[in-house]
């Protein structure tokens, strides 16, 4: 009996010392078959610093920049005011450039105060490209985004085509002192100069927000009444427009042009409570912007100035095609 229990003792501990030296050798042993790869460090680190990071127009800008930070192997830092504000924007700039990363995208919101600044970091050895709007007379690399007068020359030209009779228009404008929005309005104007029947009555900013779009859009319509089309020229801006003409009960009588193609400006266009959109393409700026960074980076040219497509669409135009889906879709 008792060498029966040494037999069996002796089996168990043959067996379990088996199955721990083959374990043993599989975990310390390298398996031919196994995919491993080894982790690489980013090849630059570049930050993209909008005016405000939870836009939803800016989140299209950076999902671009990720898929390109991807694609190129660069890693990306998108940091911000999480609302607008042109001190927090320019101090987000300046520690970025304490940092030293080795490119900077950003915008030149006004000549005034970004252009110095962009010209220290520059001046300092890191490139700095301008995205959306331009320092044009800074020294930033290039800029990367929509010719924004001409998108205004669009937009007071669709509105020309699309009425007839005289029209008094009211703007709503993100901000008065931003370079882009300046230049949409300008552009607006010169399209719509010779025209005697047509006439803006009145311009209002709304911060770029959409609570502010709708209140200055019933401020101006109190005050003029004789209104019968608007102008918005930032993201937000026609869906403050459309919510006030609706509630007024004028959105019938009332023309709008708005800005951009958030999912919600589609669906206005499509419930036809505005008539039209000038299409930007945010994901392709940020895209190509760090593209066009990575370039500058590894000791290539780029040109100056690479402007992205802009057109009006209608709601003839609807649906949208695949690639200007993707400028829709906020993620």
């Amino acid at each position: 009996m008792t060498r029966l229990f040494y037999g069996a003792a002796f089996i168990m501990f043959v067996t379990v010392f088996s199955v721990f030296l083959y374990f043993s050798i599989k975990a310390f042993s390298i398996n031919p078959d196994t995919v491993t790869q080894a982790y690489s460090y980013p090849r630059h680190h570049i930050v993209l610093i909008p005016e405000e990071i939870n836009n939803d127009y800016w989140r299209l800008v950076e999902k671009g920049a990720r898929d390109a930070a991807r694609d190129f192997g660069i890693a990306l830092e998108y940091t911000g005011p999480k609302q607008a504000d042109q001190e927090e924007h320019l101090k987000s700039i300046n520690m970025a450039a304490a940092a030293k990363v080795d490119g900077i995208l950003t915008q030149g919101l006004s000549e005034e105060q970004f252009t110095p600044l962009i010209n220290k970091v520059v001046q300092k050895g890191i490139p700095v490209m301008t995205v959306d709007t331009d320092a044009a007379k800074s020294d930033r690399i290039s800029y990367i985004g929509t010719d924004n007068y001409y998108a205004g020359i669009l937009a007071g030209k669709a509105l020309l085509a699309d009425t007839e009779g005289e029209i008094k228009v009211g703007i709503i404008t993100g901000k008065f002192d931003t370079n882009h929005q300046k230049l949409r309005v300008q552009g607006f104007k010169d399209a719509i100069r010779e025209q005697n029947r047509v006439e803006i009555i009145a311009i209002e900013a709304s911060q770029i927000t959409r609570i502010q779009a709708a209140e200055k859009t019933y401020k101006i319509l109190q005050e003029h009444p004789e209104i019968n089309a608007f102008y918005g020229t930032s993201a937000l801006d026609a869906l403050g427009i459309s919510e006030v003409l609706e509630y007024m009960g004028k959105s019938q009588e009332t023309y709008v042009i708005g800005f951009d193609i958030l999912p919600e400006t589609l669906e206005l266009l499509e419930a036809g409570k505005i008539e039209a959109t000038v299409i930007q393409q945010p994901y392709e700026m940020g895209y190509k912007s760090i593209e066009a960074m990575v370039q500058v980076l590894e000791g290539k040219a780029v040109d100056s100035i690479n402007h992205t497509e802009t057109r009006v669409i209608r709601q003839g135009d609807l649906p949208l095609n695949r690639n200007e889906m993707i400028e829709a879709e906020v993620q």
